[in-house]
């Protein structure tokens, strides 16, 4: 059974870990950060910024009994409105995924984000290319809102969807 705690700063040396490519840290974080791949101590200085900007995020660790499982953030996007917030830096150990570990986790996010934060919206983003992730998302509800915009990964030209799910 997964479950949700809040992030600490020893977990990041796992999140980076499962990224082991410079697509998939793109599919991740998109252009969040200027070059691949990230340290740990990257991972967590760029957290304690957001933190000290005061900008309304919170970041999550997935575990279960075999240990950290996957990683999410969650955010309040415009500070004026508490009713919408925004999933990032989803993400899954690599060597566990396929096992619908990304799906209990986004479906835990979700029951936080409605029944704790009280939102009344969650928004995420994904890149079409992202199949896994897209259908992913796609399986617990959410919808794509027909909002994107392009990405550029070296030479290819990517589509960054807008998708939603309300309360």
């Amino acid at each position: 059974m997964l479950r949700l705690r809040p992030y600490r700063r020893s977990d990041a040396e796992n999140v980076v870990n499962w990224i082991k490519s410079e697509r998939i840290f793109r599919y991740w974080c998109a252009d969040r950060f200027e070059s691949y791949p990230i340290t740990a101590a990257d991972l967590n200085a760029q957290y304690d910024e957001l933190e000290a900007s005061g900008c309304g995020i919170y970041h999550f660790t997935a575990y279960d009994e075999s240990g950290i499982t996957g990683h999410i953030n969650i955010r309040f996007p415009d500070p004026d409105s508490i009713d919408i917030v925004r999933f990032g830096y989803v993400i899954i150990d690599d060597s566990r995924r396929g096992q619908g570990l990304g799906k209990e986790m986004i479906e835990l996010a979700l029951d936080y984000s409605f029944r704790i934060m009280r939102a009344g919206k969650v928004t995420i983003g994904v890149f079409s290319e992202n199949k896994a992730a897209l259908g992913c998302y796609l399986s617990v509800g959410f919808k794509d809102t027909g909002v994107s915009e392009k990405f550029r990964f070296k030479d290819e030209e990517w589509n960054c969807m807008e998708l939603e799910i309300t309360k």
